[in-house]
């Protein structure tokens, strides 16, 4: 059975890759949803033309991951695709976030996403593609998104490497490193949004443009995709020797 896998399914960004790998992928049987909230799932799943599993489950719980692994056991599925969409941020000074909120996105967004990856690996073959959802703040640090962008930049550091590591198994990792996108973490990272500055405005997409953008690039085989000029001319200036490095290690 194969079959695609996708976290933080329920809104936004996992939603929006939910709906067009179940247009694009033909040689998959089954897309799994995985996020806590079930019911915006369910709504999801009644829209997708393929066959459906709905898991909900917190992927930062030792016992959901736990019982996730053994899910797999059982099914041993080989998985097509694994999107790693679920994450979290909170915009505001370090010093005055809650060590609960600092926490949390350390856990979702570094460690889940760093477990979901391994956990998954053992069940894909040759062909096999991992999107993870980074960001363009991986590029620079950001202040008052110091946590949030430094988890980003491990995601995209993380995708890279691995994108070398599994080269020989034929397994392709790309890092999807948008800028502001127009989807309900904005509202959740961000308490007053007159805090979000001009040119974050200026320079937001949509969540279907990236995602489009970004199924594109996979299907390329390409190991980054960024979205948008904003974007592109921030990665072109940020990450020129990183690239070059990247090609000879």
């Amino acid at each position: 059975m194969n079959v695609a896998i996708i976290t933080g399914a329920s809104s936004g960004m996992g939603a929006e890759f939910a709906r067009q790998l179940d247009n694009s992928l033909h040689k998959t049987d089954e897309i799994w949803l995985l996020a806590r909230r079930r019911e915006p799932m369910e709504e999801l799943a009644r829209s997708l033309r393929h066959k459906t599993q709905i898991i909900a489950m917190d992927v930062t719980l030792d016992s959901a991951v736990k019982q996730f692994a053994e899910i797999l056991a059982i099914s041993n599925p080989k998985i097509t695709v694994l999107v790693n969409c679920a994450g979290m941020g909170k915009h505001g000074s370090f010093t005055q976030q809650s060590d609960k909120a600092v926490s949390d996105m350390m856990q979702l967004n570094i460690v889940a996403l760093t477990r979901m990856t391994k956990l998954c690996l053992p069940y894909m073959r040759k062909g096999s593609k991992i999107i993870q959802l980074a960001s363009g703040a991986a590029f620079v640090p950001q202040a008052a998104f110091a946590v949030y962008a430094a988890s980003k930049a491990y995601v995209y550091s993380l995708s890279r490497a691995l994108n070398k590591e599994l080269a020989g198994r034929g397994i392709r990792v790309m890092a999807v490193c948008p800028g502001p996108v127009n989807t309900p973490f904005l509202s959740r990272a961000y308490e007053d949004e007159s805090a979000i500055g001009g040119l974050k405005k200026m320079a937001m997409l949509e969540a279907e443009t990236v995602v489009a953008k970004a199924v594109m690039d996979c299907r390329k085989g390409r190991s980054v995709s960024v979205c948008g000029l904003p974007m592109k001319a921030l990665y072109l200036a940020t990450q020129g020797v990183q690239n070059l490095l990247y090609k000879f290690t």
